[in-house]
C-alpha cells in the first residue's frame, strides 16, 4: 500500500502529469511497436562516446535488441553537454529528442511498474565485454566538409596531409578537481616527454590533449604540440584528432574513448586499477603503476595486487586503507611501452622465445572472470596485451620462473 501511495505521489509532479498521456500511448502500442528510451551520459565524454558506440555495436550483433519492431529515442541527461560536436555527430546516427519532454518521460516510465522493456541498455556501459569493437567499423563518420576543415586545422598546427601524429592524454589534478577520490589515477606530464621525443625521432607529431590541465608541457621540440594549453583547442578538433591519430597514449581517462570508438590503438601508460584493464581489443597494450606496500616498504607482485584486494580499488581512500602507495612509472618505462607498440605495429619488434611465456604468466594471474557489483562480467575474450618489455624487465614482479 505504501509503495502504491508513493508511486501516486510521484506521478502527481507537474512534469510527470504532462507526459503521462504519452507514456500511456507508448505502453498501449507496445504489441505493435516497442518504443525504448535511453539517457546519453552527456556530462562525460568517455561515456557519451563509448556507451553509445557499444549500444550500436550490440544492435548489430543482436544483443539487447528487441525481437519485434522497435524505435529507440535518446535524450541528454546533463547540461552543458561535455562536447557539443560529438553530440552533433551522434544526431546523424541515433534519435536524440529534447530532454524537456523525454527526460520526465524516461523517469516516469521507471516509476510506473512494467517499464523495464522500454529502457535502452547496453551490456557493460563503456566496456566491450562482447568483443565487438574489433568486429564492427566505427558508426561515426565525418562529412566531406568536416574532412576538409580538419585538414586545414592540421595545417594551422604546422602539419601536412602526409604527416603522422599521436595523441597524448595525461590525467592530472585539474581534471574533475571536486572528485579527489580519483586522484590515484593522476600522473605527471613531464614523465611523458622522453616518449614524445622518441616518437618525433620516428617522424610523429604529438598532440597533448585535455580540456583542463594543471601544467603546461614545457619543451623546445616543435613537433610536440601542447594543444591543451596553446589556445587552439576546439570541440571539433578534440574529436577529429582522436579519430585521425595513428594511436593514442593515455592514462585511462574519458577522452581516450574518442580514439577507441574510431578503432585507434591505445597505449595505456598506465592503467589503474589494474583489474579494470581494457582487455577486449587487439589494439590495446598497457603497463600499470607500481603498488608499494607502505608497511613492508616493498613493491607488490602481480599476484599480491589481487590477493590483497587492491586490483579493483575504486578510490584513493581504498588504497590508503589497504596500506598501498601508488608510484608513477618512470619516463623510461613509459617510453619503452610506447616504442614497443611502435615496433610491433611496424614489424620492427625483436621477438624473444620467452615472450609468449611471459604473457601466459601474466594472464594466468589476472582475474579474467571478475564481475562488477551487479554481477556483470568486466572482461570478455582477452585480446589486449601487457607490455612485453615491462614483463621482461620485471620478472620478479611477475613471479616468473624460466
Amino acid at each position: 500500500m505504501k509503495n502504491k501511495i508513493k508511486i501516486i505521489l510521484n506521478i502527481c509532479r507537474p512534469e510527470y502529469i504532462i507526459v503521462l498521456p504519452i507514456l500511456i500511448i507508448i505502453r498501449f502500442i507496445r504489441p505493435f511497436i516497442l518504443i525504448r528510451i535511453g539517457a546519453l551520459i552527456s556530462s562525460r565524454i568517455g561515456h557519451l562516446a563509448a556507451n553509445t558506440e557499444l549500444y550500436l555495436c550490440e544492435l548489430n550483433e543482436g544483443i539487447n535488441k528487441p525481437k519485434n519492431l522497435f524505435f529507440d529515442i535518446f535524450y541528454t541527461d546533463y547540461t552543458p553537454v561535455c562536447n557539443t560536436y560529438l553530440l552533433k555527430m551522434w544526431e546523424r546516427v541515433i534519435n536524440i529528442w529534447p530532454s524537456l519532454i523525454i527526460k520526465p518521460l524516461y523517469k516516469l516510465n521507471q516509476i510506473i511498474p512494467g517499464g523495464k522493456m522500454h529502457q535502452i541498455i547496453n551490456t557493460q556501459h563503456d566496456r566491450d565485454v562482447n568483443n565487438l569493437l574489433d568486429k564492427y567499423p566505427s558508426f561515426l563518420k565525418f562529412t566531406e566538409e568536416e574532412e576538409i576543415f580538419g585538414l586545414q586545422e592540421l595545417k594551422n598546427f604546422g602539419l601536412t596531409e602526409k604527416d603522422k601524429f599521436v595523441c597524448l592524454l595525461v590525467r592530472d589534478s585539474a581534471y574533475l578537481p571536486n572528485l579527489s577520490y580519483h586522484n590515484y589515477r593522476d600522473c605527471t606530464i613531464n614523465n611523458y616527454l622522453l616518449a614524445c621525443d622518441e616518437l618525433t625521432k620516428r617522424g610523429y607529431y604529438v598532440f597533448r590533449m585535455g580540456v583542463k590541465v594543471q601544467n603546461k608541457l614545457i619543451t623546445k621540440n616543435e613537433m610536440i604540440i601542447d594543444y591543451a594549453t596553446n589556445g587552439m583547442r576546439t570541440e571539433f578538433m578534440d574529436i577529429y584528432l582522436g579519430a585521425k591519430c595513428d594511436f593514442c597514449i593515455s592514462t585511462s581517462s574519458g577522452w581516450d574513448a574518442i580514439p577507441l570508438i574510431f578503432r585507434k590503438p591505445i597505449v595505456y601508460a598506465p592503467i589503474v586499477p589494474l583489474g579494470y584493464f581494457f582487455t577486449f581489443s587487439n589494439n590495446f597494450i598497457a603497463i600499470t603503476k607500481h603498488h608499494i606496500d607502505i608497511k613492508e616498504n616493498k613493491e607488490l607482485t602481480l599476484s599480491e595486487i589481487f590477493d590483497k584486494n587492491v586490483g579493483f580499488c575504486g578510490s584513493t581512500e581504498d588504497y590508503i586503507k589497504n596500506g598501498i602507495k601508488l608510484v608513477e612509472n618512470t619516463p623510461e618505462e613509459i617510453r619503452d611501452v610506447v616504442i614497443e607498440y611502435y615496433d610491433k605495429s611496424n614489424n620492427l619488434w625483436n621477438f624473444m622465445i620467452e615472450d609468449d611465456q611471459l604473457q601466459k604468466y601474466f594472464w594466468n594471474q589476472f582475474p579474467k572472470n571478475s564481475f562488477d557489483n551487479n554481477g556483470i562480467p568486466l572482461h570478455g575474450g582477452i585480446r589486449s596485451s601487457f607490455s612485453t618489455i615491462y614483463l621482461r624487465q620485471n620478472k620478479k614482479w611477475l613471479n616468473y620462473i624460466a
